[in-house]
């Protein structure tokens, strides 16, 4: 379903989303607001693969050599995150195609009608139950709003006729000026997972996360607002999440970056991934039961504190 609202009136649907074909001829949905904010998410994954303000910058990272797949933008990574037994990395869904869906159930009242959003649908496939014998239903809402947030809202009902568990990420790979310069506040003191070190549990010792080598962490128990500082570019994003009390963190660095087919020289330099997840402890879903996750994605001027974001 595709909708567009405007505070004051009926925004112009046809104006509000548009459904165009990407550089490899696949379906992608653009939604725009009244001031110029843009976003496009394509079909294939259901990945969210830019986002951009009012002013037309963007602030998502994508690699500039990808292959058939984007490297970056929002992934969905379900039923798993990771590379763990015969499922593929990171899950299947974000390699599978989706399709719009006319008819989603309604969200809580607490969701603004007054963005532009594409409701998309996913059902599991004989083949896919091959390597993950579950029956599910996967919806997705992308929303942006009149202010220029974009909002990411998943459902996953489970169909089976029995219980399954599942890990899932919104793989959020965020564009900055130099890693260098970036600090994560909000997951001071927590304890995380160091991917680096086999899972070894750490308390976090900084007053905040900055970058200076390789980093691949899952924080546990996370609060629901963490803020991304990027002094260079004088923008601060903020991260909300509902459901998802992980924060996996990751940017890859020199060595490893240079190892990946699909980051181009030195682009590990403008991205670091912050992502709303639940790893640690999986979603077990009973029959019949659904589960829901939000990401909600802001940016506001670097001058504003600690304090005033809330954390």
């Amino acid at each position: 379903m595709l909708t567009g609202h405007n505070s004051a009136s009926v925004w112009d649907f046809k104006a509000a989303t548009e459904i165009t074909k990407d550089r490899n001829g696949i379906d992608q949905v653009v939604l725009r607001n009244p001031q110029g904010a843009s976003a496009r998410v394509s079909l294939h994954g259901a990945q969210v693969t830019s986002w951009r303000n009012e002013q037309g910058q963007e602030l998502l990272f994508t690699s500039s050599k990808p292959p058939k797949a984007a490297r970056g933008g929002i992934p969905i990574c379900f039923p798993q995150f990771g590379n763990c037994g015969s499922l593929e990395l990171h899950g299947f869904v974000r390699n599978r195609m989706w399709v719009i869906d006319d008819n989603p159930p309604p969200l809580p009242a607490n969701d603004s009608d007054r963005n532009t959003s594409v409701d998309l649908l996913l059902k599991s496939s004989g083949g896919d139950m091959k390597s993950w014998p579950h029956s599910f239903e996967f919806r997705l809402r992308v929303s942006l709003g009149t202010d220029g947030d974009l909002s990411l809202v998943s459902r996953v009902r489970n169909v089976n006729g029995k219980p399954f568990s599942f890990s899932f990420a919104y793989h959020t790979y965020l564009l900055v000026s130099d890693i260098s310069e970036i600090r994560i506040e909000g997951l001071e003191t927590l304890d995380y997972l160091d991917n680096l070190s086999q899972k070894r549990r750490i308390t976090e010792q900084g007053d905040a996360i900055t970058f200076e080598s390789e980093v691949d962490r899952v924080y546990l128990s996370s609060p629901n607002v963490i803020a991304v500082l990027d002094h260079e570019r004088k923008r601060t994003f903020l991260i909300r999440k509902e459901g998802l009390p992980d924060v996996a963190v990751w940017n890859p660095w020199v060595k490893k970056s240079k190892a990946m087919a699909d980051f181009g020289v030195n682009e590990y330099k403008h991205m670091v991934c912050v992502d709303g997840a639940v790893i640690e402890k999986p979603v077990n879903l009973k029959p019949g039961k659904e589960w829901t996750g939000r990401l909600h994605l802001s940016f506001v001027p670097s001058s504003f504190c600690s304090e005033r974001l809330g954390l």
